[in-house]
């Protein structure tokens, strides 16, 4: 399939998310997933990444008492670090506490797609987001083609 059929695939199929609950480690549509199992699951449906069927447990707070890059290990496993985003259904990835952590669906720089806890799956802009565009907070971008 080519990049640009492709991303559009996982724009649309994360557009089909919104709404969806915030639940750690959940991963259903409609029914409950966090900031991690929201793109992978929403990659796999759109044929970019092969399922995840086993994920290991994972502490909600892992991020705060780990300095193993538990999420940038699974990213880098199909994605590419990029300087800047090149275009839809690119990924990025900002650190809480000790850790890259939190993951987010790129719509349309600086327009994202995310779960966030308590809201859920949400479009935002990491301009606008008072957290996510500290500047003191790291960003990494990566791409899946």
């Amino acid at each position: 399939m080519a990049a640009t059929e492709a991303r559009a695939r996982v724009i649309a199929e994360a557009l089909l998310w919104e709404r969806t609950p915030y639940r750690h480690q959940g991963r259903v549509k409609g029914a409950g997933c966090d900031c991690a199992m929201f793109p992978a699951e929403v990659y796999a449906a759109a044929g970019v990444i092969p399922p995840l069927d086993e994920i290991p447990y994972y502490p909600e707070q892992w991020n705060l008492h780990r300095d193993a890059e538990r999420y940038l290990d699974m990213v880098l496993r199909y994605a590419r670090e990029i300087p800047e985003p090149t275009g839809p259904a690119d990924f990025v990835l900002w650190r809480y506490g000790r850790t890259l952590s939190h993951g987010a669906i790129i719509l349309d720089w600086p327009r994202i797609i995310h779960s966030t806890k308590p809201v859920g799956v949400t479009q935002d802009n990491a301009r606008l987001n008072a957290t996510l565009a500290d500047p003191r907070r790291e960003r990494r971008f990566f791409t899946l083609w």
